[in-house]
């Protein structure tokens, strides 16, 4: 029998997290962000049943012939999530290559570097801090396995591996104020807010305001970290129009950052990574700035066609101290023992960036087939600015990962960044779903014609240095078959053309631009949903060029990186009062042309060939409204270059925690205690001879009360 605490808590909790999900049109363009178009949590709550795809619309799981993953807003508040990072690894085909505390979130992704800059706000690129996403304002967190620049358009950061869309949270039909106090070990202190109303005749107006504060010593030593951050969403759910709008404002001030470096290419092993409260760049300063105004409109023309658009704006700055391992003259990098020669300097940097979209989709039939047709089109342009102002080789230091040299003053005077680069990236896509047989056959097919203009700019006499343009005609082919309503067996195969890396300062070819390049990837995959738990698996292949750092301190790309790799994944509800998730990737990261004939064959360099991901959640019987939960990651090693010569070892992580949820008052609340990196293991996060150390054990603690 359900406690009268249970049920009530029920209501009230569930109605904050997935009320307005479940009311969805079906309607929707391309990932516009509405939450009535979202699809509805699947079992246990920790996932969605489906999720947007750009410019196939939104879809079922088990309609989609490509892998994906959604997270809902349950998962990312029950593991108290503070960027997108912490949920994203909840799946094994996600790794982090840096950790909290840094500069910023970077991903590998079926083996393949994505970065901040490329994840999506509501299906629109580069509106969303380029260091780091924060959880506070995120309903839905979508991962597309594979390259997306069909699905999305030409991602700026020139990711392959997959793509990743943040649904932001919108007005619920309950109104409610949320305040959670919130705890990171082992002093930084934070106020949550999370603010909902709707009004109107038919409550078609809503508004929703998410703000963060947090100061005080979070993961490193004499470090502190304090963020402001504000969210405001207003939207209209007319019969036909629907419209929305999110201001973002997001600043970051960091005391002590979590430092990376490179290590020496031709070491004879790794050395030990130091503590992950260390900070071997004692002294480090920086300061992040982010502010983005972006609107959606869709209007439904007539009955099977609507038209839909979204425009964004985006200004962001980073000012920091910026050591500097790679002096002339002298290794670059850390050796064995940790020691290694630095430069201090000021990297001060800026962007500003206009991102949008404009499609038509309908909804038809010809005969016995059933089709759903997307024309749209994309655009993005940003503007890049830096000043580098370091010390000379004259200056430099010796210090050591684990007795770090206090970072020396930085002679030169401090300017203000000035234009180094611009990119404009556009593209025209059309798509059709073809589905017949009450959907037991779904046939999408569709070509993107994409565009890429990239320009960079000296940055004393703003002359342009040099420039590239690019374009090319991508397809895309998927099929699913469905011989059980519950079964999905798929297949697709994708191209995307991807804008060249504009080579940043600290390298020897800072200002050049590196080439643009075609990827393309070829999977295949079953998917079953056994009613409250779904499986999947899938077998794919993507090729991109690998790009190093060279024995010259270039940037350049070094032949073609071929990822092969199975992918394995089980979540929803196990019992009623049980519910997970597992996956697990094996991957073959082999280069396939690379410069050296001697590395062909071999691994690339920073990608681990099998990770694991697995969580679990179990509400007890003996204390109401107390649930266990649990959760371990796990990364095999890889290599320290291609040579293939030095391993780093793998790793393992475990976290627990619990939370608690009651009625106080005939109000909500629940506190929730997280532990994670229980065992305060010591690993490196690397992609190879760049790396950072893993963050420590952590203790994360908040209590909510609505009201």
């Amino acid at each position: 029998m359900t406690s009268p605490v249970k049920a009530q808590e029920s209501v009230q909790l569930d109605e904050l997290s997935v009320a307005g999900a479940s009311a969805g049109t079906g309607r929707g363009g391309q990932g516009v962000g509405l939450l009535k178009d979202l699809p509805a949590p699947y079992a246990g709550g920790q996932f969605a049943r489906g999720g947007s795809l750009g410019v196939l619309g939104t879809r079922d799981a088990l309609n989609t012939p490509f892998s994906t993953v959604n997270f809902t807003q349950q998962v990312i508040q029950d593991q108290q999530a503070r960027t997108v990072a912490d949920t994203l690894v909840n799946d094994a085909s996600v790794r982090l290559t840096t950790a909290s505390n840094g500069f910023s979130d970077t991903f590998q992704i079926r083996g393949f570097e994505v970065q901040a800059q490329d994840v999506g706000l509501n299906g629109l690129y580069g509106l969303v801090s380029s260091n780091r996403v924060a959880a506070q304002y995120i309903e839905r967190i979508e991962l597309l396995k594979g390259p997306g620049a069909f699905m999305y358009g030409i991602p700026p950061g020139g990711s392959v591996g997959g793509s990743i869309n943040i649904v932001t949270k919108r007005a619920l039909d309950v109104p409610f104020v949320q305040v959670t106090p919130q705890y990171i070990s082992p002093g930084n202190f934070g106020v949550h807010v999370d603010a909902s109303a709707r009004g109107g005749e038919n409550k078609e107006w809503g508004i929703r305001f998410n703000g963060l504060g947090r100061d005080g010593e979070a993961t490193i030593r004499d470090g502190n970290l304090r963020t402001g951050l504000g969210a405001l969403s207003l939207d209209y759910q007319g019969e036909r129009l629907r419209w929305a709008l999110d201001v973002i404002s997001q600043n970051d001030d960091t005391k002590n950052f979590r430092p990376q470096i490179g290590l020496q290419s031709d070491i004879a092993f790794i050395p030990r990574p130091p503590s992950g409260r260390s900070n071997w760049f004692p002294g480090t300063q920086l300061q992040q700035r982010d502010n983005t105004v972006a609107s959606f409109l869709e209007y439904d023309l007539t009955d099977w066609l609507t038209a839909y658009g979204g425009i964004g704006y985006r200004a962001g700055s980073n000012r920091q101290t910026f050591p500097d391992y790679r002096v002339f003259g002298f290794p670059s990098g850390a050796d064995v023992l940790g020691n290694f020669r630095l430069v201090n300097a000021f990297y001060d940097s800026y962007s500003s960036t206009v991102s949008g979209n404009a499609g038509l989709k309908a909804r038809f039939d010809t005969g016995f087939i059933n089709h759903s047709v997307n024309l749209v089109y994309t655009g993005f342009t940003r503007e890049d600015g830096f000043a580098y102002v370091a010390n000379s080789a004259d200056e430099s230091v010796p210090s050591n990962i684990y007795s770090p040299s206090p970072l020396p003053v930085v002679t030169g005077e401090r300017v203000a960044p000035q234009r180094y680069a611009g990119t404009t990236l556009t593209s025209v896509a059309v798509a059709d779903t073809m589905s017949a047989f009450d959907d037991t056959i779904l046939l999408t097919a569709g070509v993107r014609y994409q565009m890429v203009n990239q320009k960079s700019y000296d940055t004393v006499t703003q002359a342009r240095t040099s420039e590239y343009d690019a374009n090319a005609t991508s397809p895309l082919a998927g099929i699913v078959f469905k011989p059980w309503k519950n079964v999905s067996l798929y297949a697709n195969y994708a191209e995307g053309l991807t804008a060249g890396t504009i080579v940043g300062p600290g390298y020897s070819n800072a200002g050049a631009i590196l080439s643009p390049y075609k990827s393309d990837q070829q999977e295949v995959g079953i998917k079953v949903d056994w009613g409250t738990i779904t499986t999947t698996a899938a077998l794919f292949q993507i090729s991109r060029p690998d790009q190093v750092q060279t024995a010259t301190n270039a940037l350049a790309y070094n032949g073609e990186q071929r990822n092969q790799g199975l992918e394995l994944s089980a979540f929803g509800a196990i019992a009623p009062t049980l519910r997970g998730f597992a996956s697990a990737t094996f991957l073959r990261p082999e280069l396939t042309k690379p410069i050296d004939p001697l590395q062909r064959g071999n691994d690339a360099a920073g990608v681990p060939d099998l990770t694991v991901s697995a969580g679990l959640e179990w509400d007890t019987p003996w204390v109401r409204g107390l649930s266990l939960n649990g959760r371990v990651l796990y990364t095999s090693g890889s290599y320290l270059t291609g040579a293939n010569t030095v391993r780093f070892p793998d790793w393992t992580r475990f976290d627990l925690g619990f939370r608690y949820a009651t009625i106080l008052g005939d109000r909500p609340f629940v506190f929730r205690f997280n532990v994670e990196n229980v065992a305060d293991n010591r690993y490196w996060l690397t992609t190879g001879t760049f790396v950072t150390v893993a963050s420590p054990r952590t203790f994360v603690v908040s209590a909510s009360y609505t009201f």
